[in-house]
């Protein structure tokens, strides 16, 4: 019976310690930086990596008052391109330590 109890007491210490490596890596990408762009660069939304936008610049040349579809487009291209940044670099980090586990 007490050969049991400390193998459950070091698969716990086990998981304290991914969890603790797990919450270092998140925190690690949220304080990354990820540029997203748009076509020829024209719009570059950056985010950290807990997906708060802190800058967003859009070149004066496609700032055309007859075409806001085509600016708006270009926002949400760099939007999506920043946000799809931080999930392929959250799934790569994290991927590491949640592979094979059972949840």
């Amino acid at each position: 019976m007490m050969k049991g109890m400390g193998n459950m007491q070091g698969m716990m210490k086990q998981m304290q310690k991914l969890q603790k490596q797990m919450t270092e890596a998140q925190d690690t990408i949220n304080a990354s930086e990820f540029i997203g762009k748009s076509t020829n660069d024209y719009v570059q939304a950056t985010f950290t990596g807990d997906r708060k936008m802190t800058a967003l610049e859009i070149k004066e040349e496609v700032i055309d008052p007859e075409d806001v579809e085509m600016l708006s487009d270009l926002v949400i291209m760099a939007v999506n391109d920043a946000l799809a940044q931080i999930d392929k670099t959250t799934e790569q980090t994290l991927g590491k330590y949640t592979k094979g586990l059972p949840f």
